[in-house]
């Protein structure tokens, strides 16, 4: 991974390993690991949005094998950093795109505001310069704002994007996607859906029906059901994959704004929680800054090593 992406993850982290290296510091200087120790350490862990059950298991490791001997604050970070990375290694996967399904239909879904239609755009520059063709489906189609956006990413991408006329059926024009995609032999389809869940019963049934429509064309469509979460939400981060788990067979995630974030843990506390895979993270609004996931250096860059 290349240099000035470590960096800006690590200083997008830097809320969040601020809460440890400080948390960390004010606990162990050169400190017996003794029943107190490791309750002040389980209080720094909680405030880093690592979550409870992380926060549990990294105490349990700590107590089996350093209990009763003086820790560092060194010794301590490698030692979290290691067990973070652990917790992250088996979600860490890339999202595989299968260019004999010509195409690929990746159904983008998310909380509006989190990252969905730059993450598209993104995606979709990526798979251009793998030699595939994308193909863009402008489907949150009540927010002129979103339309425009992808337009905009369609143009530097150089990826088509199919749109309609504002309140278009969104499952009409994820069909209408579909056939053109076809038509045109585009490997993968990307498609942008509202994120509106102050109306969640109506978001539901939306979703559900552009999966239903685009199945009458491919019964084993949409190949990927991809969530993208806003890392800054922290804790609500959780509650946000419960809700879309209920709605639609989330895939794996794709985790944004890691550049700004104050909780980081968070990542964690939902490999811990889901196990869904993490495609991907994002560390700013270019076209490059969407970037494989790797779970230690993520975890170096969250305890500040």
């Amino acid at each position: 991974m290349a240099l000035g992406f470590i960096s800006r993850l690590t200083q997008g982290l830097t809320r969040s390993a601020s809460k440890l290296t400080d948390g960390i510091g004010a606990v162990f200087t050169r400190r017996k690991l003794d029943d107190e120790a490791l309750e002040d350490l389980e209080n720094v862990l909680i405030a880093a949005d690592l979550g409870t059950e992380v926060t549990q298991r990294v105490i349990a490791k700590f107590r089996s094998t350093r209990f009763g001997k003086e820790v560092t604050e060194t010794e301590v970070k490698e030692a979290l950093a290691e067990e973070i990375a652990e917790i992250l290694a088996p979600v860490a996967r890339p999202l595989v795109i299968n260019p004999d399904r010509a195409p690929h239909v990746v159904l983008v879904v998310g909380v509006n505001g989190n990252g969905k239609t730059t993450t598209i755009g993104k995606l979709a520059l990526q798979y251009k310069e793998q030699g595939l063709k994308p193909m863009l489906a402008a489907c949150d189609t009540f927010r002129a704002a979103a339309v425009e956006q992808l337009q905009v990413w369609g143009q530097r991408t150089g990826a088509p994007v199919i749109s309609a006329p504002a309140n278009t059926d969104p499952a009409g024009l994820a069909f209408d996607a579909l056939t053109k995609a076809k038509a045109e032999g585009v490997d993968v389809l990307l498609i942008d859906t509202a994120g509106r869940l102050h109306n969640k019963s109506a978001l539901m049934e939306e979703l559900q029906k552009i999966i239903r429509v685009i199945r009458k064309q491919d019964p084993s469509a949409p190949h990927t059901v991809l969530l993208v979460l806003d890392a800054t939400t922290g804790q609500n981060a959780i509650q946000q994959v419960g809700v879309f788990r209920e709605m639609v067979d989330v895939s794996g995630l794709i985790v944004t704004k890691l550049d700004g974030s104050a909780r980081g843990g968070i990542v964690v506390a939902l490999a811990e929680e889901y196990g869904l895979p993490v495609y991907a993270v994002g560390v700013g609004e270019q076209v490059g800054d969407l970037k494989p996931f790797y779970p230690m250096d993520f975890a170096r860059g969250l305890v500040g090593g």
